[in-house]
């Protein structure tokens, strides 16, 4: 795991040491605040809960997690120093994991920033923290697929904003599934069986589901499934890259 951490460090200061991270994190701060408090009329609800806050997550990172991860390795083959990462003692898949765990743990920053959320809700009611930990997880774990979704589209072009619109493509694809708007597209002549797979693919629902303090073990397997194979697929397309 040496490998790993040393990419996942170096790339961690490489978010921070350029106004992408701080922007980034502003950004996300402030549309989740205003999310949960005007479109999801936070007190208007009377409710002690983060229902508000959580509900919008998936498309705040449809457009901000491309963001984060369209330079994992466009920008590693534009300057060319993709060739001197792939010689060093690394395998492509360290490197890949290396990468995304930077990123992840940087999207994880910035949802843990919001923690004034959490306390103002405590403070104004008595709502079920384990709930509201659950959704966390939950929204940091599809977190993690939008980025492994963005890293994979990253390495297909050495063009970051060529990557940020193919991962928001792939990431829009995950979102939609689960509409009924895509639904009955399949229900005139689909088995239940497609259309229930179909469905399930849907970031919205699996996350849906640990918003609501539902703990489906199918839910993680779905997020950790989809993590694995991107990430798996990425280094396949590094080594491919590096062949030719």
């Amino acid at each position: 795991m040496s490998p790993v951490l040393t990419i996942m460090k170096r790339e961690l200061r490489a978010y921070f040491a350029t106004p992408l991270a701080y922007i980034f994190i502003v950004i996300f701060l402030a549309l989740a605040g205003a999310f949960a408090f005007f479109l999801g009329n936070f007190f208007e609800r009377g409710q002690a809960d983060l229902d508000s806050f959580f509900v919008f997550h998936p498309w705040l990172y449809l457009f901000l997690v491309p963001a984060v991860a369209m330079r994992l390795w466009a920008e590693e083959r534009r300057t060319g120093t993709i060739e001197l990462l792939t010689t060093l003692p690394v395998t492509s898949f360290q490197a890949v994991l290396g990468k995304f765990l930077a990123a992840w743990l940087f999207t994880g920053i910035a949802l843990i920033l919001t923690f004034p959320l959490w306390l103002t809700v405590n403070y104004l009611g008595e709502p079920d923290n384990g709930v509201i930990a659950l959704g966390y997880l939950g929204s940091w774990l599809m977190a993690g697929a939008f980025i492994a979704l963005g890293a994979c589209m990253s390495a297909l072009t050495k063009n970051q904003v060529i990557a940020f619109v193919l991962g928001a493509a792939a990431g829009f694809l995950f979102l939609m599934s689960g509409m009924e708007l895509v639904l009955a597209a399949f229900r005139g002549w689909a088995p239940p069986l497609v259309t229930d797979i179909i469905a399930s693919f849907s970031f919205i629902t699996q996350y849906g589901q640990m918003m609501k303090g539902v703990l489906e073990l199918s839910s993680i397997l779905f997020f950790a499934s989809l993590i694995g194979v991107c990430l798996l697929v990425n280094a396949l397309l590094v080594d491919l890259k590096k062949a030719a």
